[in-house]
């Protein structure tokens, strides 16, 4: 027999983690993050959603990492794009503890987007949609948008130019980044860049927020 899979944490850690984020949940949301992460642990097995095998480190990782980005901007009622989604991070996370928020999360890989299908599916997300993908390639099937954000970007002056050009003109750009990118990351002219703030339990990881320059030159 195969082992047993690991089991997610009781609602109970879930929700004092989320606090030390500054996040705050309901039942029906620590509901979902365990069934989101039930269903991780077992796609994991059979392809590569995430190196952390370890329930309360994906927790903290994946989960409380992504949420944090929903307390520092008002992303609750806006258009959001996940760009590399890969296992839906941030995208899921933010739309389960912003549940009117509207979220479109692209990947090019067609197995990943078809475990962030199941996971819109098996948790009844409205307004959750996936798109299979390189994102150079989209334009008007995701705009309008409010937010673009990423964990997984790599080329950051590609990325954070496409993200202002016209054909997408998002609002505000959201990186989960390192601090050895920070630099390379706010050398693009076309956003105008908040301080970048430290995510909680890290000593090296942080969420870098831009304006877009035209819309804070007004």
């Amino acid at each position: 027999m195969p082992p047993a899979l690991p089991v997610p944490p009781s609602s109970d850690t879930i929700r004092r983690a989320l606090s030390e984020f500054k996040v705050a949940v309901t039942d029906a949301q620590i509901a979902q993050i365990q069934q989101y992460m039930s269903l991780l642990l077992k796609w994991n097995d059979a392809m590569n959603l995430t190196a952390i095998r370890d329930p309360l480190e994906i927790l903290y990782r994946h989960f409380c990492e992504s949420m944090f980005g929903a307390t520092l901007i008002p992303v609750g009622f806006g258009r959001l794009a996940d760009v590399g989604s890969g296992g839906g991070f941030p995208g899921l996370p933010l739309k389960i503890v912003c549940p009117e928020l509207e979220v479109c999360l692209i990947d090019s890989n067609v197995k990943k987007a078809t475990f962030l299908a199941e996971v819109v599916r098996e948790l009844a997300l409205p307004e959750a949609r996936v798109l299979v993908s390189r994102y150079e390639e989209l334009d008007e099937e995701i705009t309008p948008l409010d937010v673009v954000c990423s964990r997984a970007v790599g080329e950051f002056a590609h990325f954070l130019k496409w993200a202002a050009s016209e054909k997408i003109g998002a609002r505000t750009v959201m990186l989960w980044i390192g601090g050895r990118d920070l630099d390379e990351a706010r050398t693009s002219k076309d956003w105008y860049w908040n301080e970048p703030v430290a995510i909680p339990q890290s000593l090296r990881r942080f969420i870098l927020v831009g304006r877009r320059t035209e819309e804070v030159t007004r």
